[in-house]
């Protein structure tokens, strides 16, 4: 299987403050803008790290305990949650539905991708081919039939063809690149961070060759991403507290800072059908939720999560509600209302 690199010359670098109070002691602490709702709902089985949430046809939130070993669903109207448990040690961390209400979760220590069919609590499980890619990490869906995921101790991209099971696992160029967030563009190309370095990187649809793309500064850590209808990526540096966008078309980057600068802790991000981002700054206790509108390049609005937050590791947004989801380190599930 080829590989190629892209060198990435002459990047355009623009850094630019969002707003101007930052949450370090030498700054002050980051005061709320045009806050959103936020409703948090407690998760009844304590400590066991809800997370990464996705809404079905149904309007049903599913969501993973990644340190309880279940899939669970809240309905939203009538606060109900319902569990269907894993087998022990499986810390599932990610899951998304399909379009026939079919869940596909994450097996991150029990080196699988699984399936569940709520309407009979059965679950399906593809083994990954090389025992190296034991850890799978993040889940999107791609064309029709098909997966792509981050195996991020392993190393590895890999794509499952869900009508088969069959499972391709590519290899990354930089050793330890650590492959975590993934998405997927308007033309079904995969992208995704490599957290232990500072590159992006994408894979080709037709021969699955793996390109890495360089960020100009050494000490970034890209974490999540997120694409606009522009097909442009956005990725938060978790390190060094930036927002930044890669132009494909341009091979440019341009960052702004974010509100708590270099203790922002950037993580869970998502973007909206106004192409507004919305990312959650964990370095802070509360975390805020913050908004930025790509358009106007300004942050928008800045919201404390009243539960504290602990870490917003992943966000989901559901476009017909208007609504963003989210699990926490504080045992909640979230809804963020958007204006």
């Amino acid at each position: 299987m080829g590989t190629s690199h892209m060198a990435f010359l002459s990047p355009l670098i623009i850094l630019l403050a969002l707003v101007g109070c930052t949450n370090s002691p030498t700054h002050g602490a980051v005061l709320p803008l045009n806050p959103v709702e936020i409703t948090e709902w407690d998760v009844p089985w304590e400590q066991t790290r809800p997370r990464d949430p996705f809404v079905d046809q149904h309007n049903r939130v599913w969501f993973v305990g990644q340190a309880g070993d279940y899939l669970a669903i809240l309905d939203p109207t009538t606060s109900k949650f319902t569990q269907y448990p894993l087998d022990p040690g499986t810390g599932p961390h990610n899951l998304i539905v399909d379009s026939k209400d079919q869940v596909w979760y994450a097996g991150n220590r029990a080196a699988h991708i699984g399936t569940l069919d709520p309407a009979t609590g059965h679950i399906t499980k593809y083994a990954m081919p090389n025992p190296a890619a034991d850890d799978p990490h993040t889940l999107v869906f791609g064309k029709s039939n098909e997966i792509w995921f981050t195996v991020q101790g392993g190393n590895f991209v890999g794509r499952l063809m869900m009508n088969s099971g069959h499972v391709d696992l590519m290899p990354l160029p930089t050793p330890s690149a650590r492959p975590y967030g993934i998405v997927v563009d308007g033309r079904q190309i995969p992208w995704f961070t490599e957290f232990g370095t500072n590159k992006l990187g994408t894979i080709d649809i037709n021969t699955h060759a793996v390109r890495e793309i360089e960020l100009p500064r050494k000490n970034a850590r890209p974490r999540r991403l997120a694409v606009t209808s522009d097909n442009a990526i956005w990725y938060v540096d978790y390190a060094g507290g930036y927002l930044g966008q890669y132009l494909p078309s341009k091979g440019s980057v341009e960052e702004w800072k974010a509100p708590g600068e270099q203790d922002a802790r950037p993580y869970g991000m998502t973007v909206d059908n106004q192409d507004r981002i919305w990312f959650v700054e964990t370095g802070s206790f509360p975390n805020r939720l913050v908004g930025f509108d790509t358009k106007t390049k300004k942050v928008i609005s800045i919201t404390p999560i009243k539960s504290g937050g602990g870490s917003v590791r992943h966000m989901f947004y559901h476009q017909p509600t208007q609504t963003i989801w989210f699990g926490t380190d504080t045992n909640t599930i979230a809804r963020v209302t958007l204006p």
